[in-house]
């Protein structure tokens, strides 16, 4: 597939270098040419210097017989205008773009084939928010992804000596909570991941990723690890996009603060919010910690722009006795180092609304992408359609379908009803498989398996 990825930033970046692992033939545009340079030395790609909404630096791209427009860059307005052009000079069949602005977002019409030609729009704050929040509801998850609209829920846990599952088998499981429906999908034990069986023995520090049916979640969390009190008290740093979004969407049900830097920005924070306690201040400031009980908070959230102040803001609130701290960090560098130490969640913006992209990006009939591992696994939404004769998953058992090596069907929504992936369930027509794949080099064959011949249509 040709792909033009507008805008070279983290987003567009890290969507480039996903895609190019899948032998896509990938051209980045961008204004700034270091940006570009740095990609082309470590990625096989095309870069093009120029304004993404001129037609000679789309043409210049290759627009003309490109399948596919991903206009990701800072401003949403080159981001629409390019998408206008796609459409309306080069007949472009897919464009989709990132969007910010609540002002657009709001206006469904603006979108439309009379009006930008955005055939799909994702706003990154947005996604961000929405993870963050599972993380503050689910305070015992590392992760917390959501299927087939929210039927089926993926959730990874770290395992802890004394906990339940410690020291015992996977198939344990089923005598230790036989009215909940779960299954384990993937173990990673010091970073490596493990195909789990019923014999595979539970390790402290081990991550397990588990899938059940939403409704269920809290039940399994239950029973897998120590509950953790409910959260209640929740600190933000940095009242950017990020941080305004997520304090708008927990001020209703927790006790908020957000601490800003900037005193113009927190009097527009103040307006806007209605019961956050905004402050002036730097997240940094130990005093400033102290001052306001930051170490009686349940979760901490640093959601700068700037990664060490992130960093060195949840170190201090950890220090301080904050339960949870979770930090917000660009370079995916900066988060393997951090991750699991004193810092509970560090959050890498791009990976985590990189599936959103990949959804689109997918052959087969990809409903959903979810990056796992800070990109070294994904877990995928794959719709089954056809016959026995036409495809080659629907009519046959899991056992019977040909996944590579570590790729396991998780689980299987069926209408309303969540079906754990066993050996002997049999796949039927329109099931949204759930399936986690520990190495993204799988991906391409795990597509493969859930496209449908050519002879059914």
């Amino acid at each position: 597939m040709k792909i033009l990825i507008l805008g070279a930033g983290q987003v567009g970046s890290t969507v480039a270098e996903s895609l190019v692992s899948e032998a896509n033939d990938i051209t980045v545009v961008d204004a700034d040419a270091g940006k570009l340079q740095l990609l082309q030395d470590r990625l096989d790609l095309r870069t093009v210097t120029g304004n993404a909404a001129h037609p000679s630096t789309l043409e210049r791209a290759g627009i003309a017989d490109a399948d596919m427009l991903l206009a990701v860059t800072q401003s949403d307005e080159v981001n629409l205008v390019a998408c206008k052009l796609a459409a309306s000079l080069y007949n472009t069949p897919t464009r989709i773009a990132r969007i910010r602005a609540t002002e657009y977002l709001n206006r469904d019409e603006i979108f439309s084939d009379d009006n930008f030609c955005v055939d799909f729009s994702i706003c990154p704050e947005q996604i961000l928010t929405e993870y963050i929040t599972k993380l503050i509801e689910f305070p015992e998850a590392l992760q917390v992804l959501e299927f087939a609209h929210g039927k089926a829920s993926l959730v990874a846990v770290r395992a802890f000596q004394g906990g339940p599952l410690v020291g015992n088998p996977l198939n344990f499981l089923r005598t230790h909570m036989p009215q909940v429906q779960t299954r384990v999908a993937a173990i990673f034990r010091q970073g490596k991941p493990i195909i789990p069986e019923g014999h595979t023995v539970v390790e402290d520090g081990d991550e397990i990723f588990f899938i059940a049916a939403t409704e269920n979640i809290r039940s399994v969390l239950k029973e897998m690890r120590r509950m953790d009190k409910p959260t209640k008290r929740v600190a933000i740093v940095g009242g950017g996009n990020i941080g305004f979004r997520l304090a708008k969407a927990l001020e209703g049900d927790y006790q908020v603060k957000l601490i800003e830097f900037n005193k113009k920005a927190c009097e527009r924070l103040a307006e806007k919010l209605g019961d956050t306690l905004v402050l002036n201040g730097d997240g940094t400031d130990e005093k400033l910690m102290q001052q306001e009980h930051i170490g009686d908070v349940d979760v901490f959230c640093a959601l700068t722009n700037d990664d060490e102040n992130n960093i060195m803001s949840s170190l201090l609130a950890k220090q301080a006795g904050a339960r949870k701290v979770v930090a917000l960090i660009n370079r995916s560098a900066y988060v393997d180092l951090v991750q699991g130490g004193k810092i509970d969640i560090a959050l890498s913006p791009a990976q985590v609304t990189i599936g959103s992209l990949l959804a689109y990006v997918r052959q087969g009939d990809v409903a959903a992408v979810h990056s796992l591992r800070r990109g070294a696994a994904e877990a995928l939404e794959l719709v089954a359609h056809g016959d026995k004769q036409s495809s080659r998953v629907v009519g046959r058992r899991i056992d019977e379908i040909d996944l590579p090596k570590g790729a396991t069907i998780g689980a299987v929504v069926r209408g309303d009803e969540v079906i754990m992936g066993h050996h002997d369930m049999v796949i039927e027509a329109e099931d949204h498989a759930i399936v986690f794949v520990i190495d993204k080099k799988m991906v391409k064959k795990v597509e493969k398996l859930f496209q449908v011949n050519l002879g059914f249509f």
